[in-house]
């Protein structure tokens, strides 16, 4: 047992300095002059004399967001979009896809007001086989923009996402500033309940161990990621990588698309956001866990193997440490209490920035094994789930593993 504790700590000191600093919350949008700085390396260059910093020329946009029963938040949401000031010509398509709450006529209510942002509201109809229904909603959408704008830029955002006055302007800025083919931002999640605070901070600290942002943002290295709820994707870059069409089966697509694009060559950034928020609440411990357990064995390519090796990785790195710091006082094995009461330490001390970012109490820290625990629950649910034919379920569809789909 004093073993494991020691290759438990030997792997979060191995975390805490080789992982891209994923513990780090200062990646945001990048300022314009160091962007500037390494513009010319994206697919279209530097933004030149006539770009955002010289307040000449803004290049268009269109908004593309796909909604399916979303007449709770799609009010706030839309309203958010409508109301952004863009020193250039901005579009909004609200994709309604196939919603049975009522959600394509409040949007509809919400256009045509003065000073807003004009709106499109359509319907693609239900997805063919092998398409998930928000790609199919995305292509419909981005078809429509085509055929209606000379769009330079898509900004695809979820119909839950709200953002704050100058948003747009922010991701067109950056993009055109770096040399950027997509900019994706890590929408500031709700935390207001209990659950919220227990788990939500904790998504995004997984998902940045996953995916250290730093490494993403390298225009040579090999991870890709983005979050799929506020992503601006440059039309050029989005022909070349034929998306939607080439991940039209992903389940986890936002992660698909930023590896589509950066594999055809395009440049990618991911941040954390300032400006963008989602307002979905998730009141309990159910919505939660539905969230996390209806994608999370996709994101273990439906694989038994990768799945036991999770579990035993998550128990080592997450369980082992206050199981061993207790237990040893417990037992007086004062060298395993000590191997793991340091291994939960440097656990707790690279969660706190995050929860500081979420605005909770630093207190949480120690309970971040608590929330791996049910993260791991989690994801043996999603693989029991997906066993049983239930599997990717989201508002009334369930997809199946990509190479089973017709």
């Amino acid at each position: 047992m004093t073993g494991i504790a020691g290759v438990s700590l030997a792997a979060w000191l191995w975390l805490l300095v080789g992982q891209g600093g994923f513990w780090r919350t200062d990646v945001r949008l990048p300022r314009p002059e160091a962007a500037g700085a390494a513009g010319g390396a994206g697919a279209a260059g530097a933004a030149g004399a006539a770009g955002p910093a010289g307040a000449q020329v803004w290049p268009d946009v269109a908004v593309v967001v796909p909604a399916r029963d979303e007449a709770e938040v799609i009010g706030v949401s839309l309203a958010s979009l409508l109301a952004q000031e863009y020193p250039g010509r901005a579009e909004v398509f609200l994709v309604d896809d196939g919603s049975t709450d009522g959600t394509g006529d409040l949007a509809r209510a919400l256009g045509g007001q003065p000073g807003a942002l004009p709106l499109t509201v359509t319907s693609p109809g239900e997805p063919p086989a092998g398409w998930t229904g928000k790609l199919w909603a995305v292509r419909h959408g981005m078809a429509l923009a085509g055929e209606r704008t000379s769009a330079e830029f898509f900004l695809l955002t979820d119909a839950d996402i709200a953002h704050r006055p100058g948003s747009l302007r922010a991701l067109v800025e950056a993009a055109r500033e770096g040399g950027l083919d997509m900019v994706s931002q890590m929408a500031r999640l709700r935390v207001q309940t209990g659950w919220e605070r227990l788990i939500v901070p904790a998504f995004v600290y997984f998902f940045a161990q996953l995916y250290p942002f730093r490494w993403i943002n390298r225009p040579r290295g090999r991870t890709a990621a983005a979050a799929g709820g506020c992503v601006l994707l440059r039309a050029s870059a989005a022909k070349t990588a034929n998306v939607p069409e080439s991940i039209r089966q992903a389940v986890i697509d936002d992660v698909a698309l930023a590896r589509a694009v950066k594999r055809s060559g395009g440049r990618i950034w991911l941040g954390l956001a300032e400006r963008v928020d989602s307002v979905r609440p998730y009141p309990d411990l159910a919505e939660l866990w539905r969230m996390v357990a209806r994608s999370a064995y996709a994101q273990l390519r439906h694989n038994p193997l990768v799945l036991a090796g999770t579990v035993l990785g998550l128990a080592l790195i997450y369980l082992v440490p206050p199981v061993a710091a207790v237990g040893g006082a417990v037992a007086g094995a004062w060298p395993l209490c000590v191997l793991g009461a340091a291994a939960w330490a440097v656990m707790a001390g690279t969660y706190v920035p995050m929860l500081r970012y979420y605005g909770q109490s630093p207190w949480l820290a120690p309970l971040l094994p608590y929330t791996a625990a049910l993260y791991l629950l989690m994801t043996v649910d999603s693989a029991v789930q997906h066993y049983r034919g239930r599997g990717a379920a989201w508002k009334g569809r369930t997809y199946a593993k990509p190479d089973a789909a017709a």
